[in-house]
């Protein structure tokens, strides 16, 4: 894990391209090194040749990333409204929901993926797991996370490419996320699978699509754990905007809770003062026995003068 950590801290200098496409085609227990030239080998075989990022090298791009980020937001934005304008059908009712057989009406529902902090947000709200037992859902990745937790997840939506077998065989319902052109990704491995399948054809995210069935299947409330909602959060998926997700969030708002950074707000830590006042209270029934008890009277009587004999006095 290190090693591979420790590869994708290299980054490329030579025209700004990455570390290519090789960086990702490694193979599993194979032998991975990096020369000080930052030469990416794998079984002693050059695959990538990167710079080592070095905090003040970090710094910098950091800086320099602060600095245009005004920039960046403005064209984010101009491209949201652009295709907020042509997706508008997404939330306006011309869209087919596919039947499930899952109940979303009038229940609560959770919708997990894996945005950042995703489990310590939702080891944060697992309580509330327990005690409202919600319908639960799966974005792609986001089912593991429920098995990860010692839950099985009622219905998993997305591409089906980051989803783990187990999680598929052992969930209770599948949608596929088709796209507007026909394009059902992850079909194909649900079928190798011999798994049957629902098809939700739509444009925007699988987030989007899952916020949007929930709604649209008459759920109560919708709770979002590791959700992608901000620039930065779509920025590092590699898109350039946010219309679908805008556009769903205008729509199923009312009923949304986003759980980003819910372990934020509070942590539990032990507070000396609890176990001062635990140790309080048991000393004062243990005392009211001593002095309410002939016995124990007795007994700390003979401990008072074994103690005078042992110290003389």
């Amino acid at each position: 894990f290190l090693q591979i950590h420790y590869i994708f801290a290299c980054v490329i200098d030579q025209g700004n391209i990455g570390l290519g496409e090789d960086i990702m085609d490694m193979q599993e227990n194979s032998t991975i090194t990096i020369a000080d030239d930052g030469c990416i080998y794998q079984n002693e075989i050059p695959v990538a040749q990167g710079t080592i990022l070095t905090e003040e090298a970090l710094a910098k791009k950091m800086q320099a990333a602060q600095e245009n980020i005004g920039q960046a937001l403005d064209k984010f934005i101009d491209n949201t409204l652009k295709y907020a304008k042509r997706e508008k059908s997404f939330i306006t009712g011309q869209v087919d929901i596919p039947k499930t057989d899952t109940q979303f009406k009038d229940k609560q529902v959770l919708v997990v993926a894996r945005g950042n902090n995703f489990r310590e947000d939702f080891a944060a709200i697992r309580l509330y797991v327990d005690e409202v037992k919600p319908v639960l859902v799966g974005v792609d990745g986001g089912a593991d996370v429920l098995l990860d937790f010692g839950y099985v997840p009622d219905v998993i939506i997305g591409d089906m490419d980051s989803v783990s077998d187990k999680a598929l065989k052992l969930c209770r319902e599948i949608v596929v996320h088709a796209y507007p052109d026909g394009r059902a990704p992850g079909l194909s491995r649900v079928k190798q699978l011999g798994l049957p399948a629902k098809i939700f054809t739509s444009p925007g995210t699988s987030e989007d699509i899952a916020f949007l069935l929930a709604y649209e299947k008459g759920a109560d409330l919708i709770v979002a754990v590791g959700s992608h909602s901000s620039m930065i959060d779509f920025l590092e998926k590699g898109r350039g905007g946010m219309a679908s997700t805008f556009l769903v969030r205008l729509k199923v708002g009312s009923i949304l809770v986003d759980a980003k950074g819910a372990s934020k707000l509070y942590t539990h830590k032990l507070n000396p003062n609890y176990i001062l006042g635990l140790l309080i209270a048991a000393l004062v029934p243990m005392i009211a026995i001593v002095t309410s008890s002939p016995p124990m009277q007795h007994i700390l009587k003979l401990l008072e003068l074994k103690l005078k004999i042992i110290f003389g006095y």
